[in-house]
């Protein structure tokens, strides 16, 4: 099969297109056709960091058909359209297969493209647990959400609404328009102006993007607000591991997020996808031997939502 590969002695791209063999599924795994991948942050900054996963293939966020299944399966059969986050199990998904446990996977929305399933999955996850599980959400609560623009960003938008909230959020000039569209009662240009500086406090601060320093997360927080960090710069995630239980001592609460993808939550994203009451955001689409350019362009940042790699057979 063909697969991307992370080769480091390779320039100028480290990610070239080879054929490896195909994997057969064991135990609980499944063999997925891989119909379509997006990029995400944690597949450039592993390669950052020098994170590499098994079979030196990256790739977590895919939607396709299961081919074969282990001895094991309890939940799938052949034929059936899956989808899901791999990044736990070892990625793999910048290929035409992958074997991956039936546990990281939830059947597809039926109405649903691969292409947009495949967006489903981190960004969604890490939106919802954000929110909902950490972030404890309410309706009629002012919720300010830093990245809005971003993959992560647009799902969280739509969920605060979903769950009843007044929701603010902040992107650049290039995706205020979306924002809007996504059902964002009001959007802040960063560029324009600096929430930081406003007299607006919130009841709830999700940050996925932003270089804001935690003693202005806490000035924008009504007395028991919450605010959870969902992503930004490594000094940023470091700042909050190791001064954010300091800054909730008191009232208000600032935390740290480690997204646990499981099969409810896909469930439910899916779910809410196939009825249109969450919509995906694609801002391009790449072929698997694009795949280099693809995460090169995600790495830029700025993405109007999710950059996909869609896999031919």
């Amino acid at each position: 099969m063909k697969a991307v590969i992370y080769d480091k002695n390779n320039s100028p791209d480290v990610l070239v297109v080879r054929e490896v063999d195909k994997p057969v599924p064991a135990g609980d795994q499944v063999l997925i056709k891989i119909m379509a991948v997006s990029v995400n942050a944690a597949d450039y900054r592993s390669m950052r960091y020098g994170i590499i996963p098994k079979n030196n293939i990256y790739g977590a966020d895919v939607a396709g058909k299961i081919e074969a299944v282990g001895p094991e399966v309890k939940n799938f059969k052949i034929g059936d359209e899956v989808f899901g986050d791999i990044l736990k199990w070892g990625s793999g998904g910048f290929a035409e297969f992958v074997a991956v446990s039936e546990e990281a996977l939830a059947l597809k929305p039926a109405a649903v493209s691969f292409e947009s399933t495949a967006t489903i999955s981190m960004a969604g996850i890490t939106a919802l647990q954000g929110l909902r599980d950490l972030g404890n959400i309410q309706a009629g609560q002012k919720v300010l959400i830093i990245g809005a623009g971003g993959g992560v960003g647009n799902f969280a938008v739509q969920l605060a609404k979903y769950f009843g909230a007044h929701v603010t959020g902040i992107c650049g000039p290039r995706n205020v328009e979306i924002v809007k569209s996504l059902g964002a009662d009001h959007v802040i240009d960063y560029t324009l102006s600096n929430f930081t500086e406003e007299k607006i406090k919130y009841d709830l601060i999700l940050a996925v993007h932003g270089s804001y320093r935690l003693p202005q997360y806490r000035r924008a927080l009504n007395p028991n607000g919450i605010m959870v960090m969902a992503g930004g710069a490594l000094l940023q995630l470091f700042r909050q591991m190791a001064f954010g239980w300091l800054f909730s001592l008191g009232s208000q609460k600032m935390c740290l997020l480690k997204a646990e993808p499981n099969r409810k939550d896909l469930a439910f994203l899916g779910q809410l996808v196939e009825e249109g009451k969450l919509n995906t955001v694609i801002d391009r689409t790449y072929t698997l031997a694009e795949t280099a350019e693809a995460v090169n362009y995600a790495n830029r940042g700025h993405t109007l939502g999710k950059v996909v790699i869609t896999v031919s057979h």
